[in-house]
Formats: C-alpha cells, structure tokens, sequence
C-alpha cells in the first residue's frame, strides 16, 4: 500500500512577510509554516519588495508603516509592476486609527486587518490567495536595493504627475463657458506635454473647439473633425504658438469622456512626434478627469439659457434682450453702421384667448415664434417683449432693407393658418400680426428706440392690422399685404389688439 503524497515546497503556496519587529516576524511566520505555506522573511520593505518582485508569491503580508519604504509604498509598487500586478498584498496595522484602513484601502492592498489578529489573517489569506488570478513566468532583472528604491522613486513620480495633472483638470469646473474651458485646458496641457492639435467635443452644447499652431490650421481642423465626427460643426478655434508646428502628422489618441456612466464629450490629441508613449497617460487622465468639469460647464451654460430664454417661445427673454441690445448698441456707436428695431404684436390675440382657451393661445404663440425665427436672418436677434408683443433687432441693416424682412415675417405669419387643439377638437386659425420698425439714431438709447419701433406698432394696428409700419416723420411709407401705403397719422393703442 502506497503512502500518501505530501506537498513540496515547489507545490506548496509561497508568501512573503515583511515585518520590521523579529519576534513578531518569526513567530507569525511558524504559525503560517504549520499550516502548509513556506514563507520568506523580510525585515524592511525593500528586502520586501526584492523578493516579491525576482519572484512572484502566491501573497505578501506587510506592516502598514514600516522605517524606510512602507508597507502602501510596497503595496503600491506591486500594483504597478507587470510581474505582480495580481498578487494579493495584506497590510496589517493598528485597527483604532481609522486612516489606517482608509489608506490600505487606496493603496490596492486586498485586506486591512489588526497585527493581533491571527486567526482573521489565515482565514483572509486564504481566500485573497484562492481568489488571486492564475500567475505567469515573469523574468526580471534587479540591481538590488538601489533598484527598488528607484523603481518605488519612478512610480511615485508618475502618481505625482497623475494627481496633479488630474486636480488641474478638474480645477476647470469653475469655468463659466466650454469656450473659457476649453481655453484653459489648451494652456494647461500644451506646458505638460507637447502636441501638434487639442481639440474637444461636447455633443450636448454643440461646442467643438480646437488648439493648434498659427501655421497648419486647415489641416489641423480637417483631421480634428474626422477624429471626433464633427465634419459639419463650425470649430471654436484656439491658434498660437503653445501648439508644435510638427513637419509630419501623427494620428491622433482619441477618447471618451465620461460621467456619472454617460459619455458627455469626445477628446483627441494629435502629438507631435511619432512613439510618443506619454501621450497616452495624458490622453487617459483628460479621459477620466475631464468629464466633471465638462458637466458642470454645461449645467452653467443650461442654467443661463434657461434664465435668458422665454419657457413658452423658446426666444430670449425681455432681460437678455436688453442686455444683448446694450452690448450691439455699444459696438455700433464705437464702429458705426446701421441698426434697425421691430415691435411686432399678434392681432386680436384676446380674442383666441377668450374664443378657444388659453392653451389654444399658447399654441399660437410657439407657431408665432418660430415663423418669426424662419422669417428672420442669422445675423438678428428675436425676443418676447411680453404677452404677445415680439421684439427683433436688425443689425448693419437700414429702414428699407428691415421693412423687406419684417414683410417676410409678417407674410409667414398671415399666409397659411395655426393648427391648435381648441376646448372641442382641432381647430386651424388665421392670425395675423401688426410690426412696427424704426432705424436707430445715433447715440439713442435701446428703449428710445423701442418706444419709437411701439408707436410704428400702435400706426400699424390703427391702419387696419396685418401690416408693417415704419417710424420717422412725415411721410413714410409703410408695407401691407397689398404693397406700399404711405401714412404720417399718429396712431392711439388699439384696443384687444
């Protein structure tokens, strides 16, 4: 009869225990050698690291703080190295300061726990180590303790360079724009590592800005826009000398931006030479840290449209129209040109109000509003002035060529009836709308120059309605839906519009 096999040192689990204390350190390594481990002694954490390192463990036992090189600078080193990134490291220590967990925890050891703890060590270690992934052959060489301690001096490095380059990135959460973000991140990054292009794209604000060198620009957009799918977006373009002027292009890093589990952004960097391995660390922190300034940007720019923007029209409010206004109006008396005002107001819009219900007359002003939008250039400006009274600014645009535009307007409101929902069912009204237009004068004030393009309005609405009326003394001439009337009568408001 065969006896049974027992294990050999080649077959049993190997562990490494580094304890700077002797007797703790022989006496903890005889109880694990009783249960079937061979265990290798280490006094510091750089005979430590030495053995783990030329010789992968099935597991590492460390103090937590050790003289010399700790047991997180242990730890951490063994994450980052290939040969041992899997092998599970237990740090022990005293269990009464709660830091202590708290660091093990983000040093990447796979348990914390009491030094007087034996019993709760075994029974750890052997689930890390049942759990711990499959190892591999690793070749390494050492230059002994000078090598440890430059290889823990390089990792610290890199983890420096992460933390700071990542508290830069989120320090960009207090911009108020991704115009001033994106400005900022440019700045930044070009100081840490040379790149040809930087460029970024919000889907959800419609911002796509790009970095690059005075020189090169057309294909530095070309290329920035088939990285990040954004072939027909106008860019908001950054160039300066920050960015290389790189004789020969390398393709871009491209990555997601992410937060809270959604995709918010897209970024990509084109570097300025080929087999450049730092590129991806950049790449890799703009990745994970850019996603939170990139939200809070966007929650400004939210709630800044939402207080500029009428709730119902989905036009400029009153408040943002005159602050706009105050900016126009500055820029023309400095540079000059030419500057025209509308007031438009729905004709009898009491009467749909009173006729088919409030929620017929808020159809019928979401349909108002974007005819006036259709009606009107890129270059203007609408807003809601109040109630039913619409407000538009012309810029670099005389008397005659605002009273072509604001007949457009008036014609896409009254050409075709507004399909709304009335109290009994659908139902297709004719509206119609009074405007009053008048050109700026010099050095008028904005609300002069409204209460000029109101009375052209109140003219407008005392003619018959459903017509364009333009402010100035006498005679002027005002457009209907016939052609050209000319009338120089002061009209009074018109009562229910």
């Amino acid at each position: 009869m065969s006896s049974p096999a027992h294990p050999t040192d080649e077959t049993r689990e190997r562990l490494v225990l580094v304890d700077p204390n002797e007797a703790t350190r022989e006496q903890l390594a005889r109880r694990l050698a009783s249960l079937g481990y061979v265990v290798e002694l280490a006094g510091n954490g750089v005979e430590g690291a030495a053995l783990a390192l030329s010789n992968p463990p099935s597991a590492v036992i460390a103090d937590l703080w050790m003289p010399g090189v700790s047991g997180i600078q242990l730890c951490r080193l063994l994450r980052c190295e290939v040969a041992t990134i899997h092998v599970p490291v237990l740090l022990r220590g005293d269990e009464d300061d709660r830091r202590n967990r708290f660091w093990a925890e983000r040093a990447g050891a796979a348990a914390f726990l009491g030094k007087g703890r034996i019993g709760e060590l075994v029974r750890m270690l052997r689930g890390a180590v049942a759990n711990a992934p499959a190892r591999e052959d690793f070749f390494m060489q050492f230059g002994g303790e000078i090598d440890i301690r430059d290889r823990i001096a390089r990792h610290l490095d890199a983890a420096l360079f992460e933390s700071v380059v990542a508290a830069e990135v989120r320090s960009l959460g207090s911009s108020d724009a991704a115009t001033r973000m994106f400005d900022l991140l440019s700045q930044f990054v070009s100081q840490i590592h040379p790149y040809r292009w930087l460029a970024l794209h919000i889907p959800g604000t419609d911002f796509f800005g790009i970095h690059h060198h005075t020189r090169g620009g057309e294909l530095a957009v070309a290329e920035a826009r088939a990285a990040l799918g954004t072939l027909d977006q106008q860019p908001f373009v950054l160039e300066d000398e920050d960015a290389v002027d790189a004789p020969t292009p390398c393709a871009p890093f491209i990555a997601d931006v992410g937060f809270g589990g959604r995709v918010l952004a897209k970024v990509a960097l084109a570097p300025a030479r080929s087999g450049d391995s730092e590129v991806c660390t950049v790449v890799r922190i703009l990745s994970q840290e850019l996603g939170g300034p990139v939200r809070m940007v966007a929650l400004v720019e939210e709630t800044r449209a939402l207080a500029a923007t009428d709730p119902l029209m989905r036009l400029m409010n009153r408040r943002a129209f005159m602050s706009w206004a105050d900016q126009e109006l500055a820029r023309v008396d400095r540079y000059g040109g030419e500057l025209t005002i509308g007031l438009l107001d729905i004709d009898h819009f009491k009467r749909v109000n009173d006729r088919h219900g409030h929620a017929a007359g808020d159809q019928v002003l979401v349909a108002i509003a974007e005819r006036v939008k259709a009606g009107l250039r890129r270059s203007d400006v609408v807003a809601r002035w109040g109630g039913e009274e619409l407000v538009f600014m012309l810029p670099c645009t005389p008397l005659d060529g605002a009273a072509v535009v604001a007949e457009r307007v008036r014609a896409a409101i009254a050409d075709a009836p507004i399909a709304v929902d009335g109290p009994s069912g659908p139902l297709s009204l004719q509206i119609s709308a009074s405007i009053g237009i008048c050109s700026r004068n010099e050095r008028e004030s904005i609300e002069a120059a409204i209460a000029r393009a109101d009375a052209a309005m109140y003219r407008a609405k005392q003619g018959g309605r459903n017509r364009v009326e333009q402010d100035g003394p006498p005679p002027i001439a005002s457009l209907t839906a016939s052609g050209l009337n000319f009338s120089a009568e002061h009209a009074m408001r018109v009562e229910n519009g």
